[in-house]
């Protein structure tokens, strides 16, 4: 008969999510994962598997728990809006928790050796499929006249996340959230219209 687990799972994947945050997946130890969630290393084997799937369940929860304003950014009525509510939700994000700043994902993504491959490429497609989702909502917006016919959606969707991912990168380096708005309403201020 297996024994009982005697920690809370929700909150050592909490732990764990924190630490991949700090130092992406290639730079958080399993030293750093027990002694975060205060679980030893068999008994954090047989509740999340091996360390690559503790990273996948961390992600996950990442998604749940930190980027609802993308989805809530979607649903805004003008595709300025849309980008303004990215932006301002990932200054907000990537400077709410001072101990792991930046983006959970961009930290996690830039750099690996070839055996974090898999991870990194789990990341990009992560990325990719929220820039699908953004050049899907600024084509609508150019079918509603909303943007310009000449407006590249494409273009549009890839720069809006490239704003993204340096402000998280700066966030990482120690950038203020007022800095991060600044960037961010200078990323708007050159926003296509149909006018």
């Amino acid at each position: 008969m297996g024994r009982r687990r005697e920690f809370d799972v929700d909150q050592a994947l909490d732990a764990a999510l924190c630490v991949f945050w700090r130092k992406g997946y290639e730079g958080a130890s399993y030293n750093d994962l027990t002694q975060a969630t205060g679980v030893e290393r068999p008994a954090l084997y047989s509740a999340f598997g091996n360390k690559e799937a503790l990273f996948h369940q961390a992600l996950e929860r990442y998604y749940e728990q930190q980027l609802s304003f993308f989805s809530a950014a979607l649903a805004q009525p003008t595709s300025r809006e849309v980008a303004a509510h990215i932006l301002s939700g990932v200054a907000e994000l990537n400077t709410r928790h001072p101990e792991h700043s930046g983006c959970f994902l961009i930290n996690g993504a830039l750099a690996g050796s070839d055996e974090s491959e898999s991870v990194r490429q789990t990341l990009i497609e992560f990325r990719a499929k929220g820039e699908a989702q953004l050049r899907e909502r600024f084509e609508r917006a150019k079918e509603e006249e909303d943007l310009p016919q000449t407006a590249n959606c494409s273009a549009l969707a890839a720069y809006v996340m490239a704003v993204t991912h340096g402000m998280a990168v700066q966030a990482k380096a120690g950038f203020s959230r007022e800095t991060l708005e600044a960037v961010a309403a200078q990323a708007l201020a050159t926003w296509p219209t149909n006018t």
